[in-house]
């Protein structure tokens, strides 16, 4: 065997403990818990096997499956039933490239922005810098209610994207009062979701926050893709 056919031998023997995974995780996620891969097992997204002792035991292949599973959480917002679909075809065309092929295939669902400083918090000015727009906008933003910073002044890395939205509907000629309706039509959403999710993240037991916030996430998921797919229908019965 050759030195190279032997290391990918190795590495294809070698195995991890959840607590391993999740440290190797967090380096990208930071948010990322033992309690959400469980849920992710679960579900059936990722399927490590057991050793004789009856612990979890995730190859590189099952590594990558988690890293896909998270970018299309985190960066698209897509929910577990789309993503198993995917991740599914990756299985059935992968065959024996399966963590190469899905590295390549997570390279796919990447953000559209640079986040360079993902977690870290964004000032006024870098919030400018980031998404091209002026100071006016923001301000416009922040009066009629769609943008607001934390202590200190400073915004999350979710503003960025938010306002980069705000300025792409801005280029198609509606001003910032008009993405009110958006804004009420979140508040609203919102307020569904934490009916369900309030008594969950109030529960006993282990793992209910992370519970409840896996399903704050596909919730949100779903809403997204049903407004999407009635914006699109009242849009082509305008057209028709």
């Amino acid at each position: 065997m050759t030195s190279s056919a032997a290391r990918a031998s190795a590495a294809s023997d070698r195995t991890m403990s959840i607590g391993a995974v999740l440290a190797v995780l967090r380096e990208e996620f930071p948010d990322v818990t033992i309690s959400k891969i469980r849920f992710l097992e679960t579900e059936g997204l990722v399927t490590p096997d057991r050793a004789p002792s009856g612990y979890r035991r995730f190859s590189d292949q099952d590594c990558e499956r988690l890293r896909f599973v998270l970018t299309a959480q985190r960066d698209r917002y897509l929910p577990l039933k789309v993503i198993r679909e995917q991740l599914d075809e990756i299985d059935a065309a992968a065959g024996g490239a399966g963590p190469r092929l899905l590295s390549s295939a997570r390279s796919a669902v990447a953000p559209a922005t640079d986040f360079s400083s993902r977690g870290g918090r964004v000032d006024r000015e870098t919030l400018i810098e980031r998404t091209g727009v002026d100071s006016a906008f923001i301000s416009e933003l922040v009066r009629n209610g769609l943008l607001s910073a934390g202590p200190g002044g400073f915004f999350d890395e979710d503003a960025v994207r938010l306002v980069e939205a705000a300025a792409a509907l801005a280029n198609f000629g509606l001003e910032t009062r008009h993405l009110r309706a958006f804004k009420v039509s979140a508040d609203r959403e919102a307020g569904l979701v934490a009916q369900i999710a309030g008594p969950i993240a109030k529960g006993k037991g282990t793992g209910a926050r992370d519970r409840a916030e896996e399903l704050v996430r596909e919730m949100a998921a779903l809403s997204v893709t049903l407004h999407t797919q009635l914006v699109k229908a009242a849009v082509r019965g305008v057209l028709d």
